[in-house]
């Protein structure tokens, strides 16, 4: 039977504090490297802080942002793969060459290799570009892997295209939970005194961490990610209060079939680990349905319909979304 056991984490990270952070990298790749995990997935954004960034001037953000895969902060990642033979996954700001600043997933693999994924659907900011490319790539152990970051993996296209470009693995790094959604049975935000009393009162923020404010919202679409398309999913997410908002942890490891395999509702850093059998990948229901698909009546997913907004629009418009008019 192959397996590969995974982890996956939630951490409060410091706002611009990158060693602080990665020494949190550091500190939980270690931990896992003990229990003989071989990939390990850490929260968007994480090494550099996130949704203080919203605030940030263009210098700000030219301030945190590495070039990739030769910034100090991707070789850090890079050591710590080499080090503990492990694949290493972490978030940071990508400052690419043409000058544009990049919401960027940097796996950093035991073998010296360097993946990056620019996040598809980045709102951030105006000042932050989106990527423009899917990104699946083989491992030294025998799995590839595909990453999507936080909005990437709402839209199903971009799960499914990651499936079919040969995804095993789909490491789904978020800062997300206790958000101030505009959708009344979306999530919600959380006050962020319950947060600073989680010592005293922990089963009031708990009960609000596993609710629809963040489990509960989660499980209403994540494990269809999954099952839809055959793959494991390594869900990590920041926890803890984080510039106004209060995000849910809930850091996850999810089967082919959709299924939890492990996950934590920890009120604090937490590190979850999982074996995933890799026998279950070949006759997952996801996989035998995707040979099912009929790619000529699908043209129409490719086709702009009038109504699209960019990423930043899109999250932040107050506009009820109309049904657009069918194509001619």
């Amino acid at each position: 039977m192959a397996r590969l056991r995974s982890a996956t984490t939630q951490f409060q990270h410091r706002p611009g504090d990158k060693v602080f952070n990665l020494g949190v990298v550091a500190r939980l790749t270690a931990q896992a490297a003990k229990a003989g995990v071989e990939l390990i997935a850490f929260p968007e954004m994480c090494v550099t802080g996130y949704w203080h960034c919203r605030n940030l001037d263009e210098a700000g953000w030219r301030a945190l942002a590495e070039p990739v895969p030769d910034g100090p902060s991707s070789l850090a990642l890079l050591r710590l793969a080499q080090r503990h033979r492990m694949a290493v996954g972490a978030g940071l700001i990508e400052a690419a060459p043409d000058g544009r600043l990049y919401n960027t997933y940097v796996v950093a693999l035991p073998d010296g290799a360097v993946h990056r994924h620019r996040k598809l659907h980045a709102f951030e900011s105006p000042h932050v570009s989106s990527g423009d490319a899917f990104t699946v790539f083989d491992t030294p152990f025998g799995v590839r892997v595909g990453v999507l970051i936080c909005w990437d993996n709402n839209l199903v296209e971009n799960a499914r295209a990651t499936a079919l470009l040969g995804a095993d693995v789909i490491l789904a790094p978020h800062q997300t939970g206790g958000t101030a959604s505009r959708s009344p049975h979306a999530m919600g935000p959380i006050n962020p005194a319950l947060w600073r009393e989680r010592h005293v009162r922990p089963d009031v923020l708990r009960a609000e961490f596993q609710g629809d404010k963040g489990r509960g919202w989660l499980m209403r679409w994540l494990p269809a990610r999954a099952h839809d398309n055959g793959v494991f999913i390594l869900f990590s997410n920041g926890v803890g209060e984080d510039d106004g908002e209060v995000r849910t942890g809930n850091a996850m490891i999810l089967d082919p079939y959709g299924r939890v395999l492990a996950e934590t509702d920890a009120l604090d850093e937490a590190l979850v680990i999982a074996d995933l059998d890799l026998d279950l990948l070949p006759t997952a229901t996801g996989r035998r349905w995707i040979r099912g698909r009929r790619p000529e009546l699908y043209s129409l997913l490719t086709r702009r319909l009038g109504h699209e907004l960019d990423p930043r629009e899109a999250r932040f418009s107050t506009a009820p979304v109309l049904t657009p008019d069918p194509p001619a």
